[in-house]
């Protein structure tokens, strides 16, 4: 009996089958969904970023940094003439911060 039922099935959504336009609904909403592996991916890179930042303080990492800069800071200043312009200072700072910020962003 299924089998008959099977075929007066099939038998009469050939016959009766319609195409309806879509106009491209179904592309915009397969562009609409939220791709599952891109924000896993975030999940997953904000967590790591977070563990590396808590690792890096809690091992004195920033006190490491402070110093180094502190010892690095304090040698150019030995070792440069009186005459020294303090916005190069200030310049090469900022290039430092620019360039840290960049890298952290395409570690991302």
């Amino acid at each position: 009996m299924t089998e008959i039922d099977d075929k007066l099935l099939k038998q009469f959504f050939e016959e009766n089958r319609q195409e309806i336009a879509d106009d491209g609904f179904t592309h915009r909403v397969m562009r609409r969904l939220p791709d599952r592996s891109k924000r896993i991916a975030q999940i997953w890179s904000f967590l790591t970023f977070a563990l590396a930042a808590y690792l890096f303080y809690v091992m004195g990492g920033v006190t490491l940094a402070w110093e180094t800069l502190r010892e690095t800071f304090s040698t150019i200043m030995e070792h440069t003439s009186e005459q020294a312009d303090p916005r190069i200072f200030l310049i090469a700072a900022l290039v430092l911060l620019v360039l840290g910020y960049r890298k952290i962003c395409s570690l991302a």
